[in-house]
């Protein structure tokens, strides 16, 4: 008779056992299900009983629909900042480019010449400062995408360095580059545009007999952008804060610029998962090294 209890009693924990993995197994299934069905976009609520399953997908639905408006809403906001940023970008560019246009005009004629090339100085800068902003505000809201991709960054360095060049010859400023076979994966657009803000601030402060110098080297996660000028160098203290919009040295608040070029750097270079880093010493001069994901 125990021995006829026990094997029951036994059976019977089998059965609970089976029973319960099985139950298990279709709730997993159930939920996987509809998992499966929310990521097309396609949830509705199959059963409306008393229970737990039951209770799970009406917070599911609930939680589906509202990441659906709150979706709709980020979008809708997109597009708008989208619009105004597009506006601005607009609007602006007929003003500014009639002022240089009147301008050149009247400096065709004696008289009033400082003034003139002060007008002309300040016009450009603005025109400089609503481009930065353009683009970074196009990059901050997401509403440009950046597309990494494997290519060779000698490319993307020759580019930056042909834009560079006039500005660099009017300063006689040599600039070397050290040819390179390194890769990466990165957006040949924005890169091209983060090469030359480094390789115009290099050149903005260095003074006129100067040398800046472009390296690239490859390393196992990531290659590197080096760019070294002869310049005055950063101190210590304020090196953290280069990469800050709008940020300006001490020393060098009356040198042309808005401050805006290396904060657009850091976000090109964090945006395609990367990172930029500056290494200077008063004195000797500064580089600026972009790293870029292998």
């Amino acid at each position: 008779m125990t021995y006829a209890i026990l094997a029951v009693s036994i059976l019977l924990a089998v059965g609970v056992v089976l029973w319960y993995r099985r139950r298990t197994r279709r709730i997993l299934e159930n939920l996987n299900r509809m998992l499966d069905i929310a990521m097309q976009g396609d949830f509705t609520e199959a059963s409306f009983d008393e229970t737990m399953l039951s209770a799970l997908e009406s917070k599911l639905a609930h939680y589906l629909a509202a990441s659906t408006v709150s979706a709709r809403n980020v979008q809708t906001e997109k597009e708008k900042l989208k619009a105004l940023i597009g506006d601005i970008s607009h609007q602006t560019k007929t003003p500014i480019a009639n002022i240089l246009l009147y301008t050149q005009l009247l400096l065709e004629q004696p008289g009033n010449r400082d003034c003139l090339d002060a007008l002309e100085g300040q016009t450009k800068k603005l025109q400089s400062l609503i481009d930065a902003l353009v683009k970074t505000s196009r990059l901050e809201s997401g509403v440009i995408a950046l597309h990494p991709a494997e290519g060779n960054l000698q490319t993307v360095i020759n580019t930056a360095l042909s834009q560079i060049t006039p500005k660099a010859a009017a300063k006689d400023i040599q600039i070397t580059l050290e040819p390179t076979d390194a890769d990466a994966v990165f957006d040949p657009k924005w890169t091209e545009e983060a090469v030359y803000n480094l390789l115009d601030n290099a050149v903005k402060y260095t003074r006129s007999g100067g040398r800046v110098s472009v390296t690239a080297t490859a390393y196992q996660m990531f290659s590197a952008i080096h760019v070294s000028d002869t310049g005055p160098g950063i101190p210590e203290e304020e090196q953290p804060k280069v990469f800050q919009r709008f940020y300006r040295g001490t020393e060098h608040a009356e040198e042309e610029g808005v401050g805006i070029g290396l904060y657009l750097v850091r976000q090109i270079a964090e945006g395609q998962g990367g990172y930029v880093k500056v290494s200077s010493q008063p004195g000797v001069g500064s580089t600026f090294s972009l790293f870029l994901p292998r």
